[in-house]
Order: structure tokens, then C-alpha cells, then sequence
């Protein structure tokens, strides 16, 4: 059996979550995935999955050999393309990731469209609000919302956001105003989880050194931004999100900026891909449509 297709099975099988979805995916047999899975245990000399009847699960040798299945694959699937020529078509599967709100709202259009375009890509859009392995997860692009470590990422900056705090007119009416940070201490809060459960952290006031921690008691913690929003349009308290997220509703004003002179500094949203990735044509149709997208659509919605 050859082993980069058993290789191939495997990958598919741990991404569908079973092997019935491998063998869907990949047009062959329940029994003919099995032999392929069979086939990489024997040649490795241990078990990589864990079976029931309807899921599958991988061993602790499954978790390592399953990264090390998508490397092999990525650098043959870029050998392939590289090999056609660098002035090949853009065609194959085109992978890429992005925060759940940005992805949803700012991504997910420009690569409708630009699929469009291009009749020979398909697309796989993973919205995640946490940070993945773009070589093990064999990902071609990722939108990240950040300052990035120093990696062998290539990086595009294509704009900025501010972390905003707000709240609804009707919330606000005939409440004590909100002028300094720790004014928030006696406001309903309702609060995102990855922004703080029982305290907003500022910068220094002038003239002083130490970050303002302002302790809150949030009347609703949410893990997903949509809805802490929609809590804060309905009028239950104040929140903090991302200037993009509520760009529309300000505008509309169903939401009001506040302590605006307390905001941190913007931070910096970049498109990413691995090194040696953007040499696809793939990826480098995709990130040369995408970019002027994307800093237009940012710089539009930083206009608040």
C-alpha cells in the first residue's frame, strides 16, 4: 500500500471525526479506509487511533504522527504546485482561519468572492477565537487580531483595531456619567470573557506610570462577542469589544463610545500564512485579491 495515501486517509479521517467520513469524503469504502489506517499502524508499530462504533479518537502517538501527516503533506502538495510553474493556475483546496466575529462579518465576503474568481479553488473557512498550528492543521492563511511573535510567519499588516468600551443611549439616560475609568465600578457591566470577569485593566492616566485596574461586578460574562453585544444594544449594562464588532451599531447610534481618552493603544491585525506557503498560486492569488479588501474594509470600519 502507499504510504503517503495511507498518510492521506489518516489526515481525512481525524479531520471528519470518524471513518465513515473519510470514506465519504474520499469516495472509498468503510473497509478500505480501515486497511489504510491498519496499514500506518503496522508500518509505525503502534496504535494511532482509538475506535468505537461511531467516533474515533487518537492515542498519544496518533496526536504526534497526525502533525507530522500534514507537514508531509503540505511540503508534497507545494512540490507539486511548484513544480507546474510559478505562473501555474490557482486551483486545490485553500484553507484558511480567522477570528469567529472578523471572520463572519469581514472575511467570509472577500472569499466568496474571491472564489468567484477562481473556478479551480475551493475553500475551508475554520472561525476560531483561539490561535491553531497553521503547519499542523495544514492551514494556508490566517487573519490574526494581535501583535505576533517572532516566527517563520509571512505577515501583512492590513489594519488596526481599538479595544472600545460602550454602552446604549437607553442604559445611559439618567445614569451617573461616565467620565474616568474608575467611574465603571458603579455601572452594570456586561462583560466578555477574554476581556476580564471581574476587572478592565487601562493605561496609566497622565502624569502617572501604573495601568488603572477598575474593578467590575458583571451582571453577564459571555465567552462569544455577538452576544455581550446585544446585551449592551438591549440596554443591561456596559461592555468592552473591539471597535470593528459594534462599528455598524455606533453609527446607528444603538450604542455609545465611552472613555475613549482611556483607550489602550490600537492593536494591529495582519493576514499570516507559513513561510514558503505564499509561493502557491493559491495562496498569493488569494492574499494579493484579499489585502487592498480587507485594509479598505478595516480603515472604513475604524471611521467612528
Amino acid at each position: 500500500m502507499d504510504r503517503i495515501d495511507a498518510m492521506r486517509v489518516f489526515v481525512t479521517a481525524v479531520d471528519e471525526g470518524s471513518l465513515a467520513g473519510a470514506g465519504r469524503r474520499l469516495g472509498r469504502s468503510p473497509a478500505a479506509v480501515t486497511r489504510a489506517i491498519a496499514f500506518l499502524e503496522e508500518h509505525v508499530g503502534t496504535q494511532l487511533l482509538h475506535r468505537t462504533t461511531r467516533s474515533i479518537r487518537l492515542s498519544d502517538a496518533g496526536q504526534r504522527y497526525v502533525a507530522a501527516c500534514r507537514r508531509v503533506l503540505t511540503e508534497l502538495e507545494e512540490a507539486d504546485m511548484l513544480a507546474a510553474g510559478e505562473h501555474a493556475a490557482p486551483r486545490g483546496m485553500l484553507t484558511i482561519t480567522a477570528p469567529v466575529v472578523s471572520g463572519r462579518q469581514i472575511l467570509r465576503p472577500i472569499l466568496d468572492a474571491f472564489l468567484d474568481s477562481q473556478p479551480s479553488v475551493k475553500g475551508r473557512l475554520l472561525l476560531l477565537d483561539r490561535s491553531l498550528s497553521l503547519v499542523d492543521e495544514r492551514v494556508d492563511v490566517a487573519l490574526r487580531i494581535g501583535n505576533l511573535p517572532d516566527s517563520n510567519l509571512v505577515a501583512v499588516r492590513v489594519g488596526e483595531v481599538r479595544k472600545v468600551v460602550c454602552a446604549s443611549p437607553a442604559y445611559l439616560a439618567g445614569r451617573p456619567p461616565i467620565v474616568e475609568p474608575g467611574d465603571l465600578a458603579s455601572h452594570q457591566c456586561v462583560s466578555l470573557l477574554q476581556f476580564g470577569e471581574d476587572s478592565w485593566s487601562f493605561p496609566p492616566a497622565a502624569g502617572t506610570a501604573a495601568p488603572r485596574s477598575v474593578h467590575i461586578s458583571p451582571r453577564l460574562v459571555v465567552n462569544g462577542a455577538d452576544s455581550i453585544i446585544a446585551s449592551a444594544v438591549e440596554g443591561h449594562g456596559v461592555t468592552r469589544v473591539m471597535s470593528y464588532q459594534v462599528a455598524e451599531l455606533v453609527r446607528a447610534g444603538k450604542l455609545t463610545l465611552l472613555l475613549e481618552d482611556a483607550e489602550p493603544p490600537p492593536t494591529p491585525v495582519q493576514l499570516i500564512t507559513p513561510e514558503g506557503r505564499l509561493s502557491l498560486p493559491k495562496v498569493r492569488a488569494f492574499v494579493d485579491f484579499a489585502v487592498p479588501r480587507l485594509k479598505a474594509e478595516f480603515a472604513r470600519l475604524a471611521r467612528l
